[in-house]
């Protein structure tokens, strides 16, 4: 099963993060995506690139609308041109697989 295509699961306290050796694994599906660390916690971070400032709110809104979709929601920093997008599960303070779903499915947002 393409990772896009597994089911989201509600993240709760204690849930395990994502080990390193699953993480290398799923980042093979996802690879624009990097494993960035900010402020002690791993998040999934990719930047989009965009010809200017409206491509990338519509870009941000889809995304916006993807995450309420499912209740998991990223950072994103829209700029001229970029949208940086980061997920990680606030409640575990780290990366569950959901993270890893929701970034192979921004993908899929940004390839349209």
């Amino acid at each position: 099963m393409r990772l896009a295509d597994e089911v989201c699961e509600v993240c709760r306290l204690g849930a395990p993060q994502v080990e390193k050796e699953e993480a290398e694994v799923l980042l093979v599906e996802i690879p624009d995506w990097s494993i960035v660390v900010d402020q002690g916690v791993s998040q999934l971070q990719r930047v989009f690139g965009f010809s200017d400032f409206l491509a990338a709110m519509a870009f941000a809104n889809r995304v916006a609308e993807l995450a309420e979709s499912v209740g998991h929601h990223p950072a994103l920093l829209v700029e001229w041109g970029s949208v940086k997008v980061s997920w990680w599960t606030h409640k575990i303070k780290g990366l569950h697989k959901t993270d890893f779903v929701m970034a192979a499915r921004t993908d899929n947002v940004f390839r349209g």
